[in-house]
């Protein structure tokens, strides 16, 4: 699938960014409260969107070099100092296919140390692979090496940092970016197999002084939310047309409850993950670190605007107020709308009859101020295993939040079947590796143990959160 190699030129439109509100709780928000953040930026825009450039696998190998530096880039409208790999605030997007391998060299030239994590692929996370105890200290190198399986999902991925008590900042400070595994056109019927894509990259990122804010951050402070780096750009359809957009979450903390006036997202892979069958939604809540692949159509010619709706977490969360985060142009020679897929769409894994090897709860808790976070009671420590699951076998974790807000569930290595919610039966069509625990809520995962041994970890991917405490250790043995 290609993107459109020439787009037609808009007329300049002032466009004001919606600034978001700071809300009265500060759970995991930040451990200073002494001074108040600066304003979200209101800047005028009539950018195209720009998809980052693509590094692509050829004869099943990727070779990237990533350095990471801190570095002056355009960032929202305005040059700001960033966190950036390889001198970009929207990275390249890495793009393989199942059983590749991909060859990685990061190089470290922050003052701090940092690691990288390839959030949601099924690979080792051990050694060179993804390893999360990994600490790449300032002036160092290491070579990260993945083997990927044929059974690789198709959809949409992502990298980031990962280091311990650095995750929030790091990322907040620009250090993520999309990974792509191809695979999905095969599922699409033949009309649909080479229409525009458009990686659709969330990131929000504060402002102190001339830089984005990595330091205190406040998760409901104003915050300016952007596409690719970029604040409202227009995203051109022809009447009729069917693009596909690749949803991603690569924020450090916050949630996005995306909308398309006027239109329906038509669901056919989530979290890396393709659907059994398409469904569609008005809208589709990305906690911090989902993603979702959707079909979209243009409707009639004129201008309609991708919005993240209010949403709140908790009485001891956040409330994200509404913003709009781009605006659809439909415009130029209309096409007959395609038939989008509405039955059977890809096979998946059910694990609803899977014999349970064992069952477990885990529970997530902070305290009362909201500055330290809990796994079953206990705060990330590196050395010590806090579950130990078997190989080749299924477990059934019931996930228990306590808290007043929501908090965002991820595991790394397995993907996960979402059973229930608050003791309702759910049906995701598909495997996850995210998935947002309500307030004082629960919900029952089932997960299979696949391919891979060795320490792993499950947490909060609200990164304020994993940071001061919200990560236990996971090994998975013979």
């Amino acid at each position: 699938m290609r993107s459109r190699s020439k787009l037609l030129c808009l007329t300049t439109g002032l466009i004001l960014a919606i600034v978001a509100l700071m809300s009265g709780c500060t759970s995991g928000r930040s451990v200073s409260q002494s001074s108040s953040p600066p304003p979200a930026l209101s800047v005028a825009t009539s950018s195209l969107l720009q998809d980052p450039p693509q590094l692509v696998s050829h004869n099943g190998f990727l070779h990237v070099d990533l350095l990471v530096a801190r570095r002056q880039v355009e960032v929202g409208g305005r040059k700001l100092w960033a966190l950036t790999y390889n001198g970009r605030y929207m990275p390249p997007t890495l793009r393989i296919r199942p059983g590749d391998r991909l060859d990685l060299t990061l190089r470290n030239n922050l003052d701090q140390a940092t690691n990288l994590h390839t959030h949601g692929l099924h690979v080792s996370p051990s050694g060179h692979s993804d390893n999360i105890f990994v600490h790449i200290h300032p002036g160092r190198a290491f070579h990260y090496s993945y083997r990927y399986p044929d059974s690789l999902r198709p959809g949409t991925y992502w990298y980031h940092s990962h280091s311990h008590t650095m995750s929030a900042p790091q990322v907040a400070g620009g250090m993520s970016g999309v990974l792509i595994v191809d695979g999905l056109r095969p599922y699409l019927p033949p009309n649909l197999r080479h229409i525009t894509e458009h990686v659709i990259g969330l990131k929000d990122f504060q402002v102190q002084g001339d830089s984005v804010k990595t330091k205190d951050l406040h998760i409901g402070a104003p915050t300016n939310r952007t596409v690719n780096g970029q604040l409202n750009p227009n995203i051109l359809i022809r009447p009729g047309e069917t693009q596909l957009w690749r949803l991603a979450n690569i924020s450090a903390n916050i949630y996005y409850n995306l909308h398309l006036q006027g239109q329906r997202f038509h669901v056919i892979a989530h979290d890396g993950t393709p659907v059994d069958q398409v469904w569609t939604a008005d809208s589709l809540l990305l906690a911090a670190g989902a993603r979702f692949d959707v079909l979209v159509q243009g409707g009639p010619a004129g201008r309609t605007q991708l919005q993240t709706l209010a949403y709140n977490t908790g009485p001891g969360g956040n409330k994200f107020p509404k913003a709009t985060l781009a605006t659809l142009v439909s415009e130029g020679p209309a096409q007959h709308p395609a038939a989008l897929p509405t039955s059977t769409f890809a096979p998946t894994t059910d694990l609803s009859h899977a014999r349970i090897a064992v069952r477990r709860t885990i529970v997530f808790s902070e305290n009362k101020k909201g500055t330290k976070f809990y796994i079953n009671g206990k705060q990330f420590d590196p050395n010590r295993v806090d579950v130990r699951a078997k190989l080749n076998t299924v477990e059934e974790w019931t996930v228990r939040n306590v808290s007043d807000e929501e908090h965002s569930f991820h595991v790394h290595t397995n993907k996960f079947q979402l059973m229930s919610i608050n003791g309702h039966p759910h049906n995701g069509h598909g495997l996850q590796d995210t998935a947002s625990i309500p307030a004082h809520g629960r919900f029952v995962i089932r997960t299979r143990f696949n391919d891979y041994t060795g320490k792993t970890v499950l947490h909060c991917h609200i990164l304020n959160h994993e940071d001061a405490g919200m990560m236990a250790v996971l090994e998975i043995v013979k």
